[in-house]
């Protein structure tokens, strides 16, 4: 019993110690990006950061993004970032740059060098290249002095932080500044470029992500399949049309196509017994149906239907004229819900 109690002891002071150590390193690093605001303020980071969106912005080629070790992998991260926000962007790794996959590289590209040195050997073959074609050179290092600033037609000296590492060896602290750092410089393009959820829409067409950023327009019905009679059709005639589709209602429409009215199967159900089927629909119909245009989000949509107890929604032009109509079953496949 004594040993199990000491073990127990000596596993709480374990996870006591690591909690520690954790909070130690969300500080450091914590620190280390409230630095980076601050060099980010200062003209010399702040004006080197504009002229770098402005030379992505106008480029009519690709951003090239490189990097080695750690620094790599920011890269990648910020080439991916910059993808799915619109701006063309790729990463190149600088060994296969030396060894054939410079043509990547053309004139009409921007290559942003990612090295927190400035002296990484890798990527001097990259800045030669660059240099001897004026392509435009962008490096985000932190040493002002280093190889690579020299090199550089923008240099984003980025602060000198701590690193988090008790060692002060493994980088934590700078990789952190540097996706930061990539993710100012996305986030920029993203403003500059007019990059809308519509647009983020298109490069993210799969998974929830995509489900989210869908619209009406991309899941509605259109054409035959939409149920409509015009506002003199009989309950009869009402009826076989709703018969017909598949969305237990029906549109009501005037002569230029425009939404007046809605008739439900439960309309049906409540007039059947008491009302001549071949009454006009317009004496029976609801007059204020509840509508959407097709831009609107597909969440947006489910909300308008739980909100107003209702499983369909007529789609129509800014003219009110009948476009489309969406279940709810199709925006719960669509991944909403």
């Amino acid at each position: 019993m004594t040993f199990q109690v000491v073990g127990q002891v000596a596993s709480h002071v374990g996870v006591d110690r690591h909690a520690t150590s954790a909070l130690r390193t969300v500080d450091v690093e914590l620190e280390a990006l409230r630095t980076l605001r601050q060099a980010l303020s200062e003209p010399s980071l702040g004006q080197a950061v504009d002229d770098a969106v402005q030379a992505i912005a106008a480029a009519t080629g690709r951003v090239i993004v490189t990097g080695m070790g750690k620094s790599g992998h920011i890269a990648r991260k910020i080439a991916a970032t910059m993808r799915s926000t619109g701006t063309s962007a790729l990463y190149l790794h600088p060994g296969e740059a030396s060894h054939g996959d410079l043509g990547v590289i053309t004139q009409h590209d921007v290559v942003l060098a990612i090295t927190w040195s400035g002296e990484t050997s890798e990527l001097k073959d990259i800045f030669h290249y660059c240099n001897h074609l004026g392509i435009t050179l962008i490096v985000a290092t932190s040493h002002a002095d280093s190889t690579a600033a020299r090199h550089a037609d923008i240099a984003l000296i980025m602060p000198h932080v701590r690193e988090a590492c008790p060692n002060a060896l493994a980088p934590t602290s700078s990789t952190t500044v540097q996706l930061v750092l990539g993710d100012v410089l996305a986030v920029a393009l993203i403003e500059a470029q007019g990059f809308t959820s519509s647009d983020f829409h298109v490069f993210h067409p799969g998974g929830h992500l995509g489900a989210r950023l869908a619209s009406v327009g991309d899941v509605m019905g259109t054409g035959d399949a939409v149920p409509r009679v015009g506002r003199e059709a009989t309950l009869t005639s009402a009826t076989i049309e709703m018969s017909r589709k598949r969305y237990g209602c029906t549109a009501v429409v005037d002569g230029k196509g425009r939404l007046v009215g809605a008739f439900t199967d439960g309309d049906l159900r409540r007039c059947i017994a008491t009302h001549d089927l071949t009454d006009q629909i317009g004496l029976h119909m609801s007059a204020r149906p509840v509508s959407v245009e097709q831009d609107v989000l597909l969440s947006e949509a489910l909300q308008i239907m739980n909100a107003n107890a209702v499983s369909v929604l007529f789609v129509v032009d800014a003219a009110d004229v009948l476009i489309g109509i969406v279940h709810m079953h199709e925006i719960v496949r669509a991944g909403i819900g």
